[in-house]
């Protein structure tokens, strides 16, 4: 089967079944998405399928419709993506294992929202689990993130 990942093409031998989240991680070496919960709950496993936000521990890799980017592939080696930067800039991490997820989230919220409110950042980010609680400073860093955004 063929899995498009973050700008390359990939053959894996896999069951059509397989959740996506585990071919990334066992049979290509994505170790940015998370297993967290294994039912779509926490986000820890968080995606974009042609720019949308999608829990891969869920999806089936059969199911696949598309080109998948993992965190390892929302900037690049050189320049991280805005989001990274804000993140950075507001020192969002600490323990940092759901941060993939999170950073996906919230660029996939910023291409469908350009300038999202206290609301929508909540209700977008609601199923993305934090266990540090580092919330207000998720809400600050896409505030930033967008206002970046907007001036480039």
């Amino acid at each position: 089967m063929r899995l498009n990942v973050n700008g390359q093409t990939h053959e894996v031998d896999v069951q059509e079944d397989m959740p996506l989240l585990w071919v990334l991680r066992d049979e290509l070496n994505y170790t940015g998405p998370k297993f967290g919960c294994g039912i779509a709950m926490c986000g820890a496993c968080t995606v974009h399928i042609d720019g949308v936000a999608t829990r891969s521990c869920t999806l089936q890799v059969g199911d696949v419709d598309g080109e998948v980017t993992t965190i390892e592939g929302l900037g690049t080696p050189d320049v991280q993506h805005i989001v990274q930067q804000a993140w950075v800039e507001h020192q969002v991490a600490q323990c940092g294992y759901c941060q993939p997820g999170q950073i996906m989230q919230a660029s996939s919220l910023l291409d469908a929202n350009p300038e999202p409110t206290d609301d929508d950042i909540d209700v977008a980010m609601s199923g993305n689990l934090c266990r540090c609680a580092t919330y207000p400073r998720i809400r600050a860093a896409i505030h930033t993130a967008a206002a970046k955004m907007k001036e480039a």
